[in-house]
């Protein structure tokens, strides 16, 4: 089942005394055989799941380097076929748990339920969609429940603690709070504040909460491993892999792998409170 992968993965990362390794891939930038390889890499760099980007024209929350990534994808023509067919792919090389992240345009102009089932066919594991509103989300949540496709919520820094704790019961696979307000993109700093949101999210949930915006250093992944279930990581890597643009695709592979490598090694605190699985939350709204 696919929400039980996205359970496996955490808890396991959770009991070897760490946090899980959650890189993020754009998918189709440069080009969908390179993005292939890149998941497949970054598996054997330590990820317990990959976050895969759809690539759209609009983008919410995305940074500027995430919103070049998308816009070379969509140059070459991507489609959210292409990348569904992506997923397929991976999935007869790979179990490592794969989560879409997209805009919610794309799943309306496709339908909820046949992208839900779209999406549970061609391997994944769980979704990202951050542009759904809470009050607007309940109809669409239902429906991934019922597929068996986890749909992971955020909680942004801003968000009153009585609205995370409704996010968080609408969650399933896992809670992404964000670490800063704005958009994605490395930063040098992390708010120091960062710790304490995130334990005030963990003290409302039994779902793991993993953090993601901003993690671009080794240390900051540590440091953030210490008190989130999992560490979200994708700007710093879609920026390498704009480094590499021209270069032979084993080269970009290779050393996106390295840099994933850098970035996990660091890893190896257990969090301060281990989550409880919550596979059964009730489908709520989201944001």
């Amino acid at each position: 089942m696919a929400g039980s992968r996205i359970d496996a993965a955490i808890e396991g990362a959770l009991a070897e005394g760490r946090a899980a390794f959650m890189p993020f891939v754009t998918a189709g930038d440069p080009d969908l055989a390179t993005t292939e390889g890149l998941v497949l890499e970054l598996e054997r760099a330590g990820a317990d799941l990959v976050e895969i980007g759809f690539p759209y024209s609009d983008p919410l929350a995305d940074g500027p380097v995430i919103q070049r990534a998308s816009h070379r994808s969509l140059a070459r023509g991507t489609t959210v076929a292409d990348v569904l067919g992506l997923g397929s792919r991976i999935r007869k090389k790979s179990d490592v748990p794969l989560v879409a992240m997209l805009s919610y345009g794309l799943v309306h102009r496709i339908g909820d339920a046949k992208f839900v089932g779209r999406a549970r066919a061609a391997g994944f594991d769980g979704a990202i969609v951050p542009d759904l509103p809470l009050d607007e989300a309940g109809d669409f949540l239902e429906l991934a429940r019922d597929a068996d496709l986890p749909i992971a919520l955020l909680v942004a820094p801003t968000t009153p603690i009585a609205r995370a704790r409704r996010i968080a019961e609408a969650a399933r696979g896992f809670v992404y709070a964000v670490s800063l307000t704005g958009v994605t993109g490395a930063r040098a700093k992390l708010p120091k504040e960062l710790r304490e949101h995130v334990v005030a999210v963990k003290r409302e949930t039994e779902m793991p909460v993993a953090v993601g915006f901003g993690i671009s250093r080794p240390e900051q992944a540590a440091w953030v491993a210490t008190f989130a279930d999992g560490v979200i990581v994708g700007s710093v890597l879609v920026r390498e892999v704009e480094r590499l643009l021209g270069r032979p695709r084993a080269e970009i592979v290779k050393k996106v792998g390295a840099l994933a490598r850098r970035l996990r090694s660091g890893m190896k605190t257990k969090p301060k409170t281990k989550a409880k699985r919550s596979g059964n939350a009730s489908p709520a709204t989201v944001r």
